[in-house]
């Protein structure tokens, strides 16, 4: 039976934090987009398990750990699916000699993933957790790289182990049983993922995602940036589909956040428009690409969805200056104004919207019309609600399982609250729903972006304002998560500033890296031919996966 909970209209997050017991909370905080409750590493799972059945907190969107010079901490960054603006921050300490916490992984699912990174990068142990090992770097490394006394010097020696069978003690190993390397080098992949496959006959029984390959050590980068220049780079190569510019708004949602910054408004609607661009850059690339994994050649869909992505880089490149590594916001607003003569500029994005609807029709005749296509969509890849919430799923995937969730609208930022356009769902909870998802999202990204070239063309000469007055050096004090709807769904970013010009820690919260985490319980019990199908349908980019 479901529990209820009380209305979060009736249910202030303060209110909340006053009614846990008094013997689990040792402190208050104040993080700058939302109050902090500091609680005992012991009593974690009773704190959560109350928070997330009587206050609506049904989604653990982030979870990051770091250490001090006294001890280490790991937070838990909450919200609701119902009501994104309702957040609260729950901070675990532990002592340095014992850096250990329960788990929220029996929780909140997604915190498995999330505990799993915490361990192998700074080194807290999760009781309780399910499978408490390493998750980006191997097995065999020595230290944990995000911790104070981690020596870079260290040599890292990994034994030649023998070939050994993986199913040699497994209980359901039978005559039909087999053990399945995907990646990680494969097209289906989409990159450097390595899929551990069990499969009894042609059955999924059981898949283990094997993420790392490619990580980047995006965060440490951050972490050696200063604020205003040097960070604002590295955005745009999380993810390499053309997300880019949604990429770079993250950044400077949360520093503008933390600093106090107020966009002007010409800027934000510049912002939101070239956001927009790009999310319709990766739908594109999704839209191909998932066509190849689904047909195993290359058709026309392919080639249509390359040919749309050429239209829009070339207008992307004519605002930008680039094709894929963007850069073109700054902290503040953006790096310059529409590229002169303006009007033509406008008639070209104008043209490519008004060229968008005979194009769509021709997408959804090649492939949601297509029966072949139906065939292996259709009722495969299955990702009921409950399951997607728990895993922490955000974006197309979760809005493809009927989940009414869109950071656009639910925590607006930008120019998006004062224009007209609809969030997408479909409540079918399978890849066709996943699909078809994204082409209508392209459709309601066109609308947005031809209101947004509307109120440029409009814009007073004397009021187009690009940037607000930033400091020359930015040294702000504080910790603050913030999100944006990014490509593939919740992409956030905790900062925690101490003063100085770079951050003391700087987490990335890539939506990828929890929808990827929900893929074992959307394919077992589906065909092998099915488990291509499902992945491809999550677009996750492995850049942003691993960081």
């Amino acid at each position: 039976m479901q529990q209820q909970h009380r209305s979060t209209d009736d249910y202030p997050v303060d209110e909340v934090v006053t009614d846990l017991p008094d013997d689990a909370v040792v402190g208050r905080d104040t993080h700058e987009n939302a109050p902090a409750v500091v609680i005992r590493a012991d009593r974690v799972q009773q704190v959560l398990s109350t928070l997330r059945s009587e206050a609506a907190f049904d989604h653990c969107s982030c979870v990051t750990a770091q250490e001090y010079a006294d001890r280490f901490e790991t937070v838990y960054h909450l919200a609701s699916y119902d009501d994104r603006t309702r957040e609260l921050s729950v901070v675990v300490p532990t002592t340095k000699d014992d850096p250990t916490s329960e788990s929220a992984a029996p929780v909140y699912r997604t915190a498995e993933w999330h505990e799993r990174e915490a361990y192998d990068l700074v080194g807290i142990e999760y009781e309780d957790h399910p499978d408490l090992r390493r998750i980006l770097l191997p097995e065999t490394w020595q230290g944990h790289p995000l911790s104070i006394e981690y020596d870079q010097t260290q040599p890292q020696i990994v034994p030649l182990r023998e070939n050994a069978n993986p199913l040699t003690d497994d209980h359901r190993a039978g005559p039909d049983t087999m053990h399945l390397n995907i990646g990680p080098h494969h097209p289906s992949t989409h990159g450097v993922l390595h899929l551990n496959v069990t499969l009894d006959g042609e059955t999924v029984t059981d898949v283990e995602p094997d993420i790392g390959y490619i990580h980047r050590c995006e965060e440490q980068l951050c972490q050696s940036g200063t604020y205003r220049h040097q960070i604002m780079p590295y955005p745009d190569r999380w993810d390499w589909g053309g997300a880019g510019l949604l990429n770079e708004w993250a950044y400077a949602r949360v520093i503008e956040d933390l600093t106090d910054i107020e966009v002007p408004e010409y800027a934000q609607v510049i912002r939101t428009m070239s956001a927009e661009l790009s999310r319709i850059l990766s739908h594109f690339l999704f839209t191909a690409m998932y066509a190849l994994d689904v047909s195993g050649e290359f058709t026309a869909t392919f080639m249509y969805g390359f040919r749309d992505r050429e239209l829009v880089q070339d207008i992307l490149e004519e605002l930008t200056g680039q094709r894929m590594m963007f850069n073109y916001f700054r902290v503040g607003g953006v790096a310059w104004d529409i590229p002169e003569p303006r009007e033509e500029f406008f008639e070209k994005i104008r043209e490519f919207v008004d060229g968008l609807g005979p194009k769509l029709v021709e997408y959804h005749d090649l492939l949601t019309s297509n029966e072949t296509f139906q065939l292996r969509c259709v009722d495969t890849g299955e990702l009921p609600p409950t399951v997607a919430k728990r895993h922490g799923v955000t974006g197309p995937v979760a809005r493809g399982s009927g989940i009414d969730y869109d950071l656009r609208r639910d925590d607006p930022y930008g120019y998006y609250d004062r224009l007209d356009w609809n969030v997408v769902t479909e409540a079918g909870c399978d890849n066709f729903s996943r699909v078809l998802v994204r082409l209508r999202e392209i459709e309601e990204s066109a609308a947005i972006i031809e209101q947004c070239v509307d109120l440029l063309a409009d814009w007073p000469d004397d009021d187009r304002r690009l940037q607000a007055n930033v400091p020359r050096t930015l040294k702000p004090s504080g910790e603050c998560y913030r999100a944006i709807e990014g490509a593939k769904g919740e992409l956030g970013i905790y900062i925690r500033a101490d003063g100085t010009e770079t951050p003391a820690r700087f987490k990335i919260r890539g939506p990828s890296f929890s929808n990827l985490s929900a893929l074992p319980a959307m394919a077992e019990g589906e065909s092998v031919a099915d488990l291509v199908a499902t992945l491809g349908s999550i677009d996750a980019i492995m850049g942003e996966v691993d960081r």
